[in-house]
C-alpha cells in the first residue's frame, strides 16, 4: 500500500513538472532558437561548413537547353507583306560544368572571392538533332549591329555602308547551322570591316568564347558575421555598382548570384539576384509551396514588375536610356552591354510581356509552366533544390534611314532563341538534406515530446489513484449471520444467548 502511494505521488509530481516544463519550452521557443542559431553558424561560406564544398563544386548536373526560332517567310516579311512566321527548333542540350576557381578568403575571412568557370558538353541523347547538321534561318545579327552603330552618322554615311553591304551580298537574314550560331562562324561583313577597323572581331556566335570562360571575379559575403549576408555579392570585377544605366538604383548590384541564399527564409521575403547576362539585378517573390525529392521548398519567381516599363514600375526608370523611346512591358534593351548590338531580352515567348509583342509574330505563344523562371528553395537551409532560368534573346528591328533593306520594317522585337538553364538536386545531396531537416524537426519539437511524456505520467497517476480507491478495505468488521432454531430442548437452550446471532460458547 505504501509502495502504491509512492508511485502515485512520484508519477503525478514528475508528470506535472514535465508538462509545465514542456509547455514553457515550447512557448518560449528555446529549442527552436537553439537549432536555428546552430544553422546560422553552420551555413556559411567558410572552410568546413556544411555547404562550402558543394558551393565550390556543385554536385547536381546543370543543363542548358537552346531553342531556336526558325524564320519560314523572310522575304514576305522584308516586303511588308506578312508577319514573320517562326517555328521552334530544339532543344539542343548541353551539360554545363561550373566549378569555382581561385577561391580566396579576404577581410579576415568575412568575404570570399572566386571565379565561376563555365564549360559545356553536348548531350545528343537529350537533343532533337545534330547541331552540326541542323540549319536555322534567323536575323543577320552582325548586319543589324553594324546598321545600329552607324544609324546616327547621317544619310550619306548610311547610304555608303548600305551599298557596300549590298555589294558583298549581305541581307537582313542569314542561314547557318545551329553549331555555327552558338559557337561562332566567320562573317563576311565583319571580315571586310576588319580591314577598315582592325580591332573588329570577324567571328560571330551567340555563345562565342563562352566555353571555358567566366563572368569575372565575384566577392561574396560569407555570412559568418550576419547569416542574412550569406552569399550576398560585395563586388563584381572590383566594382560595388554598375555603370550601364541612368540611375543609382538601376546600377545597384543586389543579392546573390542565385546559387544560394541565407537560412530560414520566409514567404514574405524579396530575393534579389544579380545576373551578368542581364547586366542588372532582378528580384523574386514567393509563389507557392512545392516538394522536390521529399524536400519541402518555397517557389520564388520574378514577378511582372521585373521587366515592366517605367510607367508601370518606376523602379525600372533607369533601365531606359532613351526616355522618349522606351520599350513596353516584358522586354529590356541591353545593347549598352552588348557592344552596341540591338539585343533585347525577355522571358521566353514574351511571357509576362505586353501582348503586342507576341501578336506581332506568328508562332509565339507564352505558357506559364513552360516559360516561367523560378527557384525552389528549402526555407530552412536556403539551398536551391530545383531551378529553371529561362531567358529569350531578341533583336530590335526598325526602319533606318539610308538602308533600303529596312524600308518596309516596323518596330519589331524579333525572337532569335530562348534558353532554359535547369538544375535539380542530386539524390545524395537530397538524402543529406533530408537527414539534416529531420534533426532540425526533432530538436525543434523536443518540448512536445516532454509534454507528451508528462501527459503519460499524469494518466498513469490517475489510473493508480482509481485502482487504489477500488482496492481500499472497509472500516467495519465483517459479521456472519445464522438462522434461529425453532426447538427448545432444555432450559439452558431456552435461556441461552440465541438472539439471531451465532451462539457464543459459554465455557
Amino acid at each position: 500500500m505504501r509502495k502504491g502511494s509512492c508511485c502515485m505521488f512520484t508519477s503525478g509530481v514528475v508528470g506535472a513538472l514535465l508538462l509545465i516544463a514542456g509547455i514553457g519550452l515550447f512557448v518560449s521557443g528555446f529549442f527552436q532558437t537553439l537549432i536555428h542559431n546552430k544553422l546560422k553558424g553552420e551555413i556559411t561560406l567558410t572552410e568546413g561548413s556544411k555547404v562550402f564544398a558543394s558551393w565550390k563544386n556543385p554536385p547536381p548536373p546543370v543543363y542548358i537547353q537552346f531553342f531556336f526560332f526558325n524564320v519560314t517567310n523572310p522575304e514576305e516579311f522584308l516586303k511588308g507583306e506578312a508577319k514573320p512566321r517562326l517555328t521552334e527548333m530544339g532543344p539542343y542540350t548541353f551539360r554545363q560544368y561550373r566549378p569555382k576557381r581561385n577561391v580566396t578568403f579576404v577581410d579576415n575571412e568575412t568575404k570570399v572571392s572566386a571565379y565561376t568557370v563555365k564549360s559545356f558538353v553536348f548531350l545528343p541523347e537529350k537533343s532533337v538533332g545534330d547541331p552540326k547538321v541542323d540549319v536555322v534561318t534567323t536575323v543577320n545579327i552582325p548586319a543589324v549591329a553594324v546598321i545600329n552603330r552607324i544609324k546616327g552618322l547621317g544619310f550619306w554615311v548610311s547610304s555608303g555602308i548600305s551599298m557596300y553591304m549590298g555589294s558583298i551580298g549581305t541581307t537582313l537574314f542569314m542561314t547557318h547551322t545551329v553549331e555555327e550560331m552558338l559557337w561562332g562562324f566567320k562573317d563576311p561583313l565583319l571580315t571586310r570591316l576588319k580591314t577598315i577597323k582592325p580591332d573588329t572581331d570577324e567571328y560571330f556566335g551567340l555563345m562565342i568564347n563562352k566555353n571555358g570562360s567566366n563572368d569575372g571575379e565575384f566577392v561574396y559575403h560569407t555570412g559568418a558575421q550576419n547569416y542574412l549576408d550569406f552569399g550576398r555579392i560585395f563586388t563584381w570585377n572590383g566594382e560595388k555598382k554598375l555603370s550601364f544605366w541612368r540611375t543609382n538604383q538601376s546600377n545597384m548590384i543586389n543579392g546573390s548570384d542565385g546559387s544560394g541564399f541565407h537560412a530560414l527564409l520566409s514567404k514574405e521575403e524579396r530575393l534579389n539576384v544579380f545576373s551578368p547576362d542581364l547586366c542588372r539585378s532582378i528580384h523574386m517573390r514567393f509563389e507557392k509551396e512545392v516538394e522536390v525529392k521529399g524536400i519541402p521548398a518555397y517557389r520564388f519567381t520574378p514577378p511582372r514588375a521585373v521587366f515592366a516599363s517605367a510607367k508601370n514600375n518606376p523602379e525600372n526608370e533607369g533601365f531606359c536610356l532613351t526616355p522618349n523611346n522606351c520599350l513596353d512591358d516584358g522586354v529590356m534593351d541591353v545593347s549598352v552591354c552588348r557592344k552596341g548590338a540591338p539585343v533585347v531580352v525577355s522571358f521566353p515567348h514574351f511571357h509576362l510581356g505586353a501582348e503586342k509583342y507576341a501578336k506581332a509574330i506568328d508562332g509565339i505563344s507564352p505558357v506559364h509552366e513552360r516559360h516561367q523562371t523560378f527557384l525552389d528553395l528549402n526555407p530552412t537551409m536556403g539551398v536551391p533544390v530545383r531551378a529553371m532560368k529561362r531567358a529569350q534573346i531578341n533583336i530590335h528591328l526598325e526602319r533606318v534611314t539610308g538602308f533600303p533593306l529596312t524600308r518596309n520594317l516596323n518596330s519589331t522585337i524579333f525572337p532569335i532563341l530562348f534558353l532554359n538553364e535547369s538544375v535539380v538536386i542530386d539524390d545524395v545531396s537530397a538524402a543529406r538534406i533530408q537527414k539534416l531537416l529531420l534533426i532540425v524537426t526533432l530538436v525543434s519539437y523536443f518540448p512536445l515530446l516532454i509534454v507528451a511524456l508528462g501527459v503519460i505520467l499524469l494518466l498513469v497517476c490517475i489510473i493508480l489513484v482509481i485502482r487504489f480507491n477500488q482496492n481500499k478495505p472497509s472500516a467495519k468488521k465483517d459479521t456472519s449471520y445464522a438462522p434461529v432454531s425453532d426447538k427448545a430442548d432444555d432450559q439452558d437452550e431456552k435461556n441461552g444467548t440465541y438472539i439471531g446471532l451465532t451462539p457464543v460458547d459459554k465455557s
